[in-house]
């Protein structure tokens, strides 16, 4: 299983971490020990106090595709999910400053959440897709799939291009602005449309 992450896909995010607008797709990776069991609570990291959280609309693959075209994408898929990209932000910047790998604040045990998964045909629009994450009651992020710079179909060929996608394969696919930092005894919840997709401890 891969779990295949984008980053830099909603303008507005660009604008929030003073990133630089890209041409192309941003693309890391986290390993399969990054994903969160149910009904886990999140652990804040020893090497780490500034974690942040980042919510992301993700799609799994169900069958084998290399260089997908966008046209034949949506073949690649049937499931939608939302999850959560945790971030040691402080780390994270540390090593951009460095010309170095992003994996040590991305890519940590526990760093991804996924939710029970939905039928995409449930939604009208996969091009408009609204979601958002509370913390403590309040709402912290709010999206649209329509605020992407590249959309789903889009991803899936792009990713494909340089990685062959197999079946359990997870897209995560950019988050909004609204990224912030977790305390311990937080309470997140993650709703897509109006439809609460998961509840998460920070411990």
């Amino acid at each position: 299983m891969k779990i295949i992450c984008v980053g830099r896909n909603y303008s507005a995010h660009i604008l929030e971490l003073k990133n630089e607008l890209p041409s192309e797709p941003v693309l890391f990776m986290k390993p399969d020990t990054s994903l969160l069991q149910k009904n886990q609570p999140f652990f804040i990291p020893h090497f780490s106090q500034d974690i942040h959280y980042e919510v992301e609309i993700v799609v799994k693959i169900k069958k084998i595709g290399k260089h997908i075209e966008p046209k034949y994408a949506s073949k690649y898929y049937d499931e939608i999910g939302l999850g959560i990209d945790f971030t040691a932000r402080t780390l994270q910047a540390d090593l951009k400053s460095k010309g170095l790998p992003w994996e040590k604040a991305k890519a940590f045990d526990g760093s991804c959440l996924i939710s029970d998964w939905i039928e995409k045909n449930k939604f009208q629009d996969l091009n408009a897709i609204s979601f958002s994450l509370q913390k403590n009651g309040k709402t912290v992020q709010e999206g649209n799939t329509a605020q992407m710079l590249w959309k789903i179909d889009e991803l899936i060929s792009y990713c494909s291009t340089f990685f062959t996608l197999k079946i359990g394969d997870v897209i995560f696919t950019g988050t909004p602005e609204g990224v912030g930092p977790v305390s311990p005894n937080d309470s997140l919840e993650g709703f897509i449309e109006s439809t609460s997709a998961f509840t998460l401890k920070i411990k």
